[in-house]
């Protein structure tokens, strides 16, 4: 029996939580082992953005245990795992989220993944991130976010001048000058600015109460939606802003995801 067979096997009788768990954690840790083997990166549409074996086989894996586990189920992975839904329902995967930090040694990044509904597809029905090298998962499901099994609490509100903002520009949008001066309105009044490189692992430590706000544009489905569902689980606000000619992912509590917004728009 092969690793995925057994794993199907062991989950045919999981929740979508539960097989939402399960997949992340399977995913995150067979791409830190193949790492640990050797790995080659290839570039993709610069030197920043780059895939790996790793994320194929992860993606590869998870694509193969939902359609044996939630077979009318949609799929869509950012490696190209695609199959359309008969039940209004996809799975949105993301099986190395922080692919460069990956793929240069670094401990950020992740595997992460959401399921959406038709009749809900503003709020994820789930949102699930497993942070490998910390042993870490993070799950939002029934309006409840956990981490390792324990309850988060809801997001302390504060302002964008006392908090820090996890956020993400690739260089050559600096040069953009619609993108930087919408960029530059909100991080020059925060207390802190911190560019870590993996959506999900930020989302995910900002619904854990770690750092304030977070900001990015041209976002895709995957490296929104799993943290999404937990930052709202825990009372947070999550947005999209055009600003500078893009549209801005806004996350945080509901005073600072307001003030970014207006400092976006000028």
């Amino acid at each position: 029996m092969t690793d995925t067979q057994q794993f199907i096997s062991d989950h045919r009788n999981d929740s979508d939580a539960e097989l939402a768990a399960a997949l992340v954690r399977h995913a995150g840790q067979l791409a830190l082992r193949m790492r640990g083997q050797g790995l080659d990166a290839e570039v993709k549409t610069s030197v920043s953005d780059v895939v790996t074996e790793a994320d194929r086989t992860a993606e590869r894996f998870v694509a193969e245990a939902l359609q044996a586990l939630r077979g009318d189920d949609g799929v869509i992975g950012e490696e190209g795992a695609s199959r359309p839904s008969a039940t209004g329902r996809t799975w949105v995967i993301d099986p190395v989220d922080g692919t460069y930090n990956f793929s240069q040694g670094s401990d950020y990044f992740c595997s992460a993944l959401a399921l959406v509904d038709d009749n809900s597809a503003h709020t994820p029905a789930i949102g699930a991130v497993h942070r490998p090298a910390t042993a870490t998962t993070w799950i939002a499901a029934d309006g409840t976010a956990t981490r390792d099994g324990v309850e988060l609490r809801g997001l302390a509100e504060s302002s964008l001048s006392e908090s820090a903002v996890v956020t993400y520009l690739h260089p050559t949008f600096m040069a953009n000058d619609g993108v930087r001066e919408a960029w530059l309105r909100v991080v020059s009044g925060a207390a802190t600015m911190r560019m870590m490189g993996a959506g999900s692992v930020d989302l995910s430590n900002l619904a854990s109460g770690q750092m304030g706000a977070w900001l990015q544009h041209t976002v895709p489905d995957w490296d929104w939606l799993p943290g999404k569902a937990l930052v709202e689980a825990v009372g947070g606000r999550c947005t999209k802003v055009d600003a500078g000619g893009v549209t801005w992912c806004v996350a945080g509590n509901p005073r600072i995801v307001d003030e970014i917004a207006e400092r976006l728009r000028g």
